[in-house]
């Protein structure tokens, strides 16, 4: 090869070199870009075959690698629809809305509504989630991409949500006085005069339009046990009633017989701890009595918890750490409206980059997977939190000196190959 080998070698060292200083310029220039993953210039030699006479010279090779694994440092904000990942996964986007739009992995999390209400980060990808109907746990798609859609926050309409659970744990009076059941609220409903009752209570509910119900509970000692004792639990739905009390219109709504242990207090194993109602015009439900108690106090409401809620507009929405967004109403109500997963490979360094802080998968990085946060070594989510870029600036810039210096040195020895051959050629004259 002789002198050309020479000069070949000393350009092949300035590409490398020129490589590596590109990958510096966009490590510079990305610095403060959120979920920005540095890119390396690793080098590797070229070595031609030797003979028993000169040296030939080779070059080297520049190879490009990813740090997209490296963790970046947290940045806390106020806003609820800033998301970062700690640990493995990615936020899984989308290019458009429609089904034609193509899917890519970004650890970017600074999401917005757009002008639609869709969910957008800075480079105008949209947030993909699962939707959840009727509050039921979303199916998780977990080696594929599918069932995702794009995430849309705008809930304009007036939202009304029948109840459709309830739970009432209370403390029953154990001196309180023996009802005979003839005269008990399930079969004297319609007396005033001889129905008798231990306790009442009573829970606001809604039906399918959102107007609340009133149901009174009543609570009837029938037996004195040991080793149980009886007390009813009847319903009724106050509107049946003029007054507020007995007599009521129609039967209640739903009774029951309690059997409490009266050894412990609690209901025997034998005991019925829900009793189902159906509201007017509304869901059909069971109330939760499980942990009712039969103790000598007076009666109390240990425990009370209902669903559903009046007409009411969202007010705004906000992430939790399991990856549920929840639209937030005006009378404080919550509701579950999607929930989105993380996507992870075997090897997130061989993912291929693209514009706009996005990765695809590769045959090198393996096939994706999908959880959800904090699941089947997912990471977790970071609510209100973005991910730095994980550059280190002192580093770069060392990096760009002997990135300079060595470019520097190659044209040296390119300028010597060139110099020499020059004297070469001056021999002829």
């Amino acid at each position: 090869m002789g002198l050309f080998g020479v000069m070949r070698t000393g350009v092949s060292g300035m590409n490398a070199q020129s490589s590596k200083l590109g990958t510096v310029a966009d490590n510079i220039a990305n610095s403060s870009t959120t979920g920005y993953k540095r890119a390396m210039t690793e080098f590797s030699s070229m070595v031609l075959s030797q003979g028993s006479g000169t040296y030939n010279s080779g070059g080297v090779e520049a190879n490009t690698k990813y740090a997209i694994s490296d963790q970046g440092s947290m940045s806390y904000t106020t806003s609820t629809l800033d998301l970062a990942v700690s640990g493995n996964g990615f936020f899984i986007v989308s290019s458009g809305t429609d089904a034609a739009s193509k899917q890519a992995l970004t650890r970017a999390g600074s999401f917005v509504p757009d002008g639609e209400g869709y969910l957008v980060n800075t480079a105008g990808y949209y947030l993909q989630g699962y939707p959840i109907a009727d509050g039921a746990e979303p199916s998780l798609v977990a080696n594929g991409l599918g069932g995702l859609e794009p995430i849309n926050i705008s809930q304009n309409k007036l939202e009304a949500t029948p109840t459709s659970r309830a739970l009432l744990y209370t403390n029953v009076s154990e001196d309180a006085t023996v009802v005979a059941a003839a005269n008990a609220p399930a079969t004297d409903y319609a007396s005033a005069a001889t129905v008798e009752y231990s306790h009442k209570t009573s829970l606001i509910v809604y039906d399918n339009l959102g107007n609340e119900v009133k149901l009174d509970v009543y609570y009837t000692k029938l037996t004195d046990g040991p080793p149980t004792s009886d007390w009813e639990v009847a319903v009724f739905d106050s509107a049946d009633s003029t007054n507020g009390g007995f007599p009521y219109a129609n039967p209640p709504l739903n009774s029951d017989v309690l059997t409490f242990d009266t050894t412990t207090g609690d209901l025997d194993g034998a005991s019925p701890t829900t009793l189902n109602i159906t509201v007017p015009n509304g869901s059909t439900f069971d109330i939760d009595l499980a942990d009712s108690t039969f103790l000598n106090a007076d009666f109390e409401v240990t425990n009370v918890d209902t669903d559903g809620n009046a007409p009411s507009s969202v007010e705004g929405v906000e992430f939790t750490e399991d990856g549920t967004l929840y639209a937030v109403y005006e009378n404080g109500d919550r509701l579950a409206i999607y929930k989105i997963p993380l996507a992870d490979v075997a090897s997130p360094d061989n993912l291929d980059p693209m514009s706009g802080n996005i990765y695809r998968t590769t045959v090198d990085s393996g096939e994706v997977r999908v959880g959800f946060p904090g699941e089947a070594g997912m990471g977790e989510l970071e609510v209100g939190a973005l991910e730095s870029s994980n550059v280190d600036l002192a580093s770069e810039l060392t990096s760009m000196i002997e990135s300079q210096r060595t470019y520097t040195a190659n044209s040296q020895v390119f300028k010597a190959g060139s110099d020499l051959l020059q004297e070469l050629v001056n021999l002829t004259r």
